[in-house]
């Protein structure tokens, strides 16, 4: 049996050399785990449009979405994923409105985060010197 594969968009958001992370919530796969904001796209949405719903969703800010900066297909025992990071530019303040904790992590915090596994490859490019 074969599973879909989920499509997620991610968002790289840097502001003074720091970048901004969110937790996953409890009650969600990975919970509790630190990682760029984004979400699951819905069917025949562009990844785009899905990573600027999502940032309005869980931070109550426009976006604009800059070039794909890395992808990544990674099978976690419950479900595969296929994550879009994009470089990502924030208009407003963000706000975490699911109640997620929220921050903003330099390179070098980046490496001691509890990330979920697809997000790894990244970090390893953000922290290349």
């Amino acid at each position: 049996m074969t599973t879909a594969v989920i499509v997620v968009t991610a968002a790289v958001i840097e502001r003074d050399g720091r970048f901004l992370m969110t937790r996953r919530l409890e009650g969600t796969h990975l919970a509790g785990a630190w990682e760029f904001p984004g979400g699951k796209c819905d069917p025949d949405e562009s990844l785009t449009a899905c990573l600027q719903r999502e940032l309005v969703e869980e931070l109550g800010t426009r976006s604009t979405i800059g070039r794909e900066v890395f992808t990544v297909e990674h099978a976690y025992p419950q479900r595969t994923v296929r994550l879009h990071f994009f470089e990502t530019t924030i208009s407003d303040e963000p706000r975490a409105l699911l109640g997620q904790e929220m921050r903003w992590v330099t390179r070098a915090e980046l490496q001691t985060l509890d990330l979920p596994e697809a997000d790894r490859g990244l970090v390893e490019l953000l922290t290349r010197s």
